[in-house]
């Protein structure tokens, strides 16, 4: 970073001392404009005099600078004799490169690049015949015996040859020559360092790592360089973010207690359980910040509603019986333990965890992991809610005993459709009398009415020979003792298996008395199961409960929502914004079902602390719109749900006091803060508090996070990733054949029953065609890298929708049922489409990223993702979470035309080999930067920071919090440290600036 532009020699600038043209080509294509900005320039990388650069690990479609030695050089006739081309063979010993020179260009490097010669080439690689090539590349020579050895920079007189960020106009070696010149003015560099810091962290002062930083003699001084300047990026910008959070401190905000009695209570009071100590730390975090005069500023890492999870083979009570996990979808009825049914509103995969077996009293057992809630009793009169892992740290009492027990679900009735005789007890007397090895009680029995049930039940036990009234089944194999223990629990009882010899068991039976209570099991042992596919579900009641395997009560629940009804409990209002209608859609649903009469304020039936939640969306109707709107400025509405609509102008607020991100990386920092800036409408300069909410963080969030611009909140822990979903790049263009079997593989889980998605960037209606560009004819992906200067006319546009179905549905997709789904469709057309889409109408979904969130269709088992490299890695995880999310696993196919070597290949790699998502998050960061970690940009070429890696440097970034943390305490001003304030201003601009005043 520059940080001494009121120093007149660094301020200077550059054409002044390098000539026009120079300066020209340096502040146009690297934004250099000043000396200052010349010697923060800093090399790449160094080699080594007389080491050559590996050839074989050049990235194609990317500018390099190579040092390498000519093998052979000849010059080739084409056209008939007409044209000449010179060929240049480069080599490190072991990998080749060409070099082509065409026309009149080849008359110098004929004369120069001899076999022999070593020098340093630039250029970009591309690839032709197969081979590896530079096209008219620049070249420096390293050996004093070419025409121009006295020219030799003084750059390359040493050992170390610097590196540098280079461009196409303006090779490395030239930068050096551009550096050379104005080094000397380095002695002028003011420190900003002050100097207690440098001498108690052995820091060498700032003109001395200038120096050595460019024109090194060893190792050690770019060592010591590096790690001087690296603390110049952290500690200076530690400062700005310093002063940035004692000035929140002084911000207005009005402070959002919870009253007493209010909604958060009569909330709290709805649940039979007390919160985990994860939630409540979270919880208190978050209550703690709302209660000051000044804005929360907080990160909440973690799935909210997500994260407790169960193997895909874990078992739950519906209506008509037990279903795997992995077959629950949106929508699925499921019973909780009080014996009502309640809809699955979230399906969220988590890929594979560790898994841990509770084995209860009466010998059954239950799978899930070490995050997963459970409502359990020691003997008191409240419920909890502890997890896995905290059960397994205090398993026992003291004397040895069992420590918790889990209750009995409710029993309630079951139907799964199936025939039964009007009296199924003769059905249990002649089980019991068959004894045949294999006998069970057929299905219809068991997932039936509960005095269908008890019938069976009693049959078996007054028939089976055991002693009259003991409730002991002698002797049974094991498919009828497991059938018998399963109705006993059914009816809220135990049963307990013990062997009777030859492969039989005894089946003692206990039932709770009639209208009594269920029986309760104690937790005897947690066991480890190994690793296994893993998904969790959130279900949509006050309870937040399901019954899971041999009807153990299990729990989900939500966080943010608490926050929401504290800040509506001090009488502001509380927003949540969500990426799309769809998210919005079921956020609303959610929140508004969990309430309960709660969120009915105001209306009939209401509860007396209720508020109104609306909805605010693009698509709503003008009536519904102009109604949400009054209620938002009347202060009618406590809460609101929306997407973009709630960033309009016109949307004014009684009194925001809560803003809410849901799917953060979705959003840049303008929409938020234009939301945020919403708090000064009805109450003058008072901030709303924020709470990010993000599973997947995209790189300047993780980057802030280290920064520790944003408090941070973990609820639990990170999703540890998606589904088991097998993800393959496609390279369409290196291989055409696999894309034809990527159309055979979306067949092939068709003809097996299932469905499949084909997500395209680009819509494809006049709207969204770029103008000028060629319509692309054949259904293969992938496109030129971005932002790549050569053969711009040729460059098509992104894949579309429309042009990719009508081609998919007449060709290699003939004959499968093919639909169209995108954001520009009506919104009856878009419902219709999913509904019929969910309804398995349709086989194959051809969508833009519409789909990204909210859309849950477990039948869904294949996607194809055309020019996957034109989508960040952040989306790419997103949308194959679309698929795998029932019992089959799923297939997410990316396909690109990009070179193998290429950056974006490199990145599609990075999605296809995990299924983590924030080690995704980390990747994505090391691959595209920071994002500038203090202006606009979510991510990419415009990091300010340029020695310091965030992944990499995480101990230099909290050192460096540390100490400016406590300097700025001491001095906020910066009053005694004028060199300090003088590379502040220098790195905030009055765009930055601006940015931090948003908060």
């Amino acid at each position: 970073m520059v940080c001494n532009r009121d120093v007149a020699a660094l301020d200077e600038p550059l054409k002044k001392i390098l000539g026009g043209s120079t300066a020209k080509v340096l502040a146009e294509h690297l934004g250099l404009h000043t000396v200052g900005d010349l010697l923060h320039h800093y090399p790449r990388r160094y080699a080594e005099r007389g080491e050559l650069t590996r050839l074989a690990d050049l990235p194609l479609d990317e500018h390099v600078t190579v040092v390498a030695q000519v093998a052979d050089a000849r010059v080739l006739k084409f056209n008939g004799g007409r044209g000449q081309r010179l060929e240049v063979t480069l080599t490190d010993g072991s990998g080749r490169l060409r070099l082509v020179f065409f026309g009149k260009g080849i008359h110098k490097p004929h004369k120069d690049l001899l076999p022999g010669r070593r020098a340093m080439f630039a250029g970009k690689v591309s690839v032709f015949n197969r081979k590896l090539q530079l096209a008219h590349p620049d070249y420096e020579l390293l050996d004093g015996d070419a025409g121009n050895g006295a020219e030799a920079v003084s750059a390359f007189a040493g050992q170390l040859l610097p590196i540098y960020p280079a461009c196409q106009q303006m090779a490395s070696w030239k930068i050096a020559k551009a550096v050379d010149a104005v080094l000397p003015r380095a002695q002028d560099a003011v420190d900003p360092l002050p100097e207690a810091l440098r001498d108690g962290r052995d820091l060498v002062p700032l003109p001395e790592a200038l120096l050595r930083i460019h024109r090194p003699a060893s190792k050690a001084d770019i060592a010591a360089a590096r790690d001087r300047l690296k603390w110049d990026e952290a500690f200076v910008l530690q400062v700005a973010l310093a002063r940035r959070r004692l000035a929140e401190t002084q911000l207005p905000a009005v402070a959002r207690t919870p009253v007493t009695g209010g909604i958060l209570d009569a909330f709290d009071a709805k649940l039979p359980f007390t919160l985990t100590g994860g939630q409540q730390k979270v919880s208190r975090e978050i209550f703690d910040d709302l209660a000051t005069e000044h804005p929360m500023h907080r990160l909440l890492q973690g799935e909210v509603g997500s994260g407790k999870a169960q193997p895909l083979d874990a078992l739950v009570l519906t209506p008509r019986g037990f279903r795997p996990m992995g077959e629950m979808a949106v929508g699925t009825e499921v019973v909780v333990p009080s014996g009502e049914l309640a809809v699955v509103d979230g399906v969220f995969p988590q890929g594979e965890r560790e898994v841990w077996r509770l084995v209860l009293s009466d010998g059954s057992a239950v799978e899930c992991d070490d995050e997963h809630l459970w409502i359990v009793g020691d003997g008191g009169a409240e419920e909890r809610v502890l997890t896995t892992r905290e059960l397994r740290r205090d398993l026992h009492a003291p004397d040895g005993r069992p420590r918790w027990s889990i209750a009995a679900a409710v029993p309630v009735d079951l139907d799964d459709g199936g025939e039964r005789p009007l009296d199924p007890y003769p059905v249990g007397r002649g089980l019991a009398a068959d004894r045949d090895p294999a006998a069970r009680v057929p299905d219809a029995c068991r997932n039936a009415p509960r005095k269908d049930r008890l019938a069976v039940l009693r049959g078996l036990l007054d028939a089976g020979g055991g002693p009259a009234g003991a409730g002991v089944f002698p002797a049974a194999h094991r498919p009828l003792a497991d059938d018998l223990a399963w109705l006993a629990r059914s009816l809220g009882g135990r049963a307990r298996l013990s062997p009777a010899g030859e492969g039989t068991y005894d089946v003692e039976v206990a039932l709770p008395e009639e209208g009594g209570a269920g029986l309760r099991r104690t937790i005897r042992a947690i066991e480890h199961a190994g690793r296994k596919p893993v998904q969790c579900i959130s279900v949509r009641h006050p309870g937040h409960a399901y019954v899971t395997d041999h009807f153990t009560v299990t729990h989900n629940t939500m966080v943010a929502l608490r926050a929401m009804l504290g800040v509506v409990d001090s009488g502001g209002q509380a927003v949540m914004l969500a990426p799309t209608e769809v998210l919005a859609q079921q956020h609303h649903r959610s929140i508004t079902e969990m309430m309960g009469e709660l969120a009915e304020g105001g209306m009939l039936g209401g509860a007396e602390q209720g508020t109104k939640v609306v909805l605010l969306t693009g698509s709503m109707g003008a009536a519904a719109r102009r109604q949400a709107l009054l209620d938002l400025v009347t202060g009618e509405a406590g809460i609101a749900v929306g997407t973009h609509a709630l960033i309009e102008d016109k949307v004014q607020f009684h009194d925001l006091g809560l803003v809410v991100v849901d799917e953060q990386h979705r959003f840049g920092v303008e929409q938020r803060d234009a939301l945020r800036g919403k708090g000064h409408s009805q109450r003058e300069k008072q901030t709303p508090h924020l709470l990010v909410m993000t599973a997947t963080p995209i790189p300047r969030t993780v980057a802030m996070t280290v920064f520790g611009d944003l408090e941070t909140s973990v609820l639990d822990q990170l999703p540890a990733g998606r589904s088991p979903i097998a993800t393959h790049v496609v390279p369409a263009k290196d291989k055409p054949h696999f894309l034809a079997r990527a159309w055979e593989r979306v067949r092939e889980e068709v003809a097996a029953g299932h469905q499949g998605y084909v997500v395209c960037p680009r819509i494809g209606d006049e709207e969204d065609t770029p103008k000028g560009a060629k319509k692309t004819a054949g259904a293969k992906g992938g496109a030129d890298t971005e932002g790549s200067p050569e053969d711009a006319e040729e460059k098509r546009p992104p894949l579309a929708v429309l042009d990719i179905a009508g081609q998919l549905a007449e060709g290699p997709l003939a004959g499968l049922r093919v639909a169209v789904l995108h954001g520009r469709m009506a919104p009856d057309d878009k419902d219709d489409v999913m509904r019929r889409f969910a309804a398995g109408e349709l086989d194959v979904l051809v969508a833009t990223t519409v789909i990204e969130v909210g859309v849950n269709v477990p039948n869904a088992t294949a996607m194809v993702i055309m020019d996957a490299d034109r989508f960040g890695v952040s989306q790419l995880h997103q949308l194959r979470g679309r698929v795998g999310r029932g019992a089959a696993p799923g297939l997410c196919l990316l396909v690109s035309e990009m070179p193998e070597a290429s950056p974006a290949r490199a990145r599609l790699a990075a999605v296809a080999g995990t299924l983590d998502g924030f080690e995704l998050s980390r990747i994505d960061l090391e691959q595209r930067r920071e994002g500038d970690v203090l202006g606009q940009a979510q991510s990419g070429v415009r990091s300010s920071l340029r020695m310091l890696a965030v992944i990499d440097d995480e101990e230099v970034i909290a050192s460096a919090r540390e100490e400016a943390t406590a300097l700025v305490t001491a001095d906020p001003e910066l009053t005694g440290y004028p060199e300090l304030r003088t590379a502040l201003s220098a790195l905030l601009d009055d765009e930055r600036e601006q940015y931090l005043d948003k908060g």
